[in-house]
């Protein structure tokens, strides 16, 4: 049974609304049900938020507890007024305060971009994205001098994830390319990625792990062999450190924590938050 139910209440897509909460509720012990309502913003639909909110607080007999990112005065009146929950408004916790200390108004717009068609950063994440999947697994060596950042290893080593994580979050071209038994057999990197060594990063990962995950693709094949992982693991990271370029382990590492560490080692000069 979970303990207590979490509304995410947003005007927008929520996604601000549940990043924080769930950030928050991560330092409990909580098995929680989570609802999302997002596009919040009508007077209208605020009530039938209400409605919802105050039946789980009387079908439960606990207070739920309400995450809101919502802008429209309004549409928070409704809830702040009717709601039985425990409200956590970040805006009013946040934005409000800062407006004061900086002595200027926020934009009050609804979710990461008011108008998609005229945000240049809305085009530049979609520019970037699109980059990254043109260049996901070594499938185009065009526009390379274009990336921002290069990742190399072994096969299922994370190397899409963490690039489309990198374009989406942070607007970043990423380029990645698998590490193979031709590039071992002339232990150097790719030559199509020589020029730009100053963007390569590599991802390297426990031959047990990388057994592991390249057994649930093709079980019982040489590919997800121990042995050749064992083999190819240490083929890379050889590689990598006669290169000279900076790698890490994504055996224990989230995806967030793999893109921290990249942003931190390359320092990339264009970055969308």
């Amino acid at each position: 049974m979970h303990s207590r139910t979490i509304f995410f209440v947003s005007d927008g897509t929520g996604i601000t609304a549940e990043t924080f909460g769930n950030a928050i509720l991560a330092q409990f012990e909580l098995a929680p049900r989570r609802v999302r309502l997002p596009f919040v913003d009508t007077v209208d639909k605020a009530h039938q938020a209400v409605r919802q909110i105050n039946h789980t607080a009387d079908l439960e007999g606990k207070k739920p507890i309400v995450f809101t990112t919502l802008v429209n005065m309004e549409v928070l009146k409704v809830i702040q007024e009717g709601c039985k929950g425990m409200l956590l408004d970040m805006f009013g916790t946040f934005v409000h305060p800062l407006e004061q200390e900086l002595g200027i108004k926020s934009h009050h717009r609804v979710g990461r971009f008011s108008d998609v068609s005229r945000s240049k950063e809305y085009t530049n994440r979609i520019e970037a994205i699109n980059f990254s999947l043109a260049h996901d697994d070594g499938q185009s060596h065009r526009d390379l001098a274009g990336a921002d950042v290069i990742l190399v290893g072994v096969s299922r080593s994370g190397k899409t994830p963490t690039s489309l994580y990198l374009a989406m979050q942070h607007g970043l071209k990423s380029a990645n390319y698998p590490l193979i038994p031709e590039d071992f057999d002339r232990r150097q990197l790719p030559p199509a990625l020589m020029p730009f060594r100053k963007k390569i990063f590599g991802l390297t990962i426990s031959p047990e792990r990388l057994s592991e995950i390249r057994t649930e693709r093709r079980p019982n094949s040489r590919y997800a062999s121990l042995q050749n992982c064992r083999h190819e693991v240490a083929e890379a990271e050889a590689m990598m450190r006669r290169a000279g370029i900076r790698w890490l382990s994504t055996t224990t590492k989230s995806i967030e924590e793999i893109a921290t560490t990249i942003l931190q080692e390359l320092q990339p000069e264009r970055l969308v938050y």
